[in-house]
């Protein structure tokens, strides 16, 4: 049907517009771990537009997955623990460097911010690290 290419132009399309929309409209980064963690510590108005924001990403899914059930078929070659350490070290880069790779990536780096473009390169960088280091000790096949 379509390439790989294709789907990941749509996406990234897709996303750049979304988060587009959110600055134009609400003068919000879509930062999804900032959105997260405002969805569990602002006030219930603030809160309910982050668990909406959210849902909305979930539900994307869903509905890819119901409208094109083989876009999901690719099993993971990785251990659990090798997800979990991962996992692990996402949400640890995240907190130390303020944002995640959709604040920071799509966002930051779109509005020329020093600290995004830092950032990005750094996570960039250390998933490299973590492959080769992962690879090395036979986490990953």
């Amino acid at each position: 049907m379509y390439e790989g290419w294709v789907h990941a132009l749509i996406g990234g399309s897709l996303i750049g517009v979304a988060a587009s929309v959110l600055l134009l409209f609400n003068g919000e980064v879509a930062g999804v771990s900032g959105i997260l963690k405002s969805a569990i510590t602002k006030n219930a108005f603030e809160r309910l537009n982050k668990f909406i924001f959210l849902a909305g990403l979930l539900c994307g899914g869903f509905f890819l997955r119901w409208f094109n059930p083989d876009i999901f078929s690719n099993q993971l070659t990785s251990s659990n623990l090798t997800v979990v350490i991962a996992g692990v070290l996402v949400g640890f880069g995240t907190a130390l460097s303020g944002g995640c790779t959709s604040g920071h990536g799509v966002c930051g780096i779109s509005r020329l911010s020093a600290r995004s473009i830092i950032a990005t390169m750094v996570f960039i960088f250390a998933g490299i690290i973590s492959v080769c280091i992962f690879k090395k000790l036979g986490f990953i096949l």
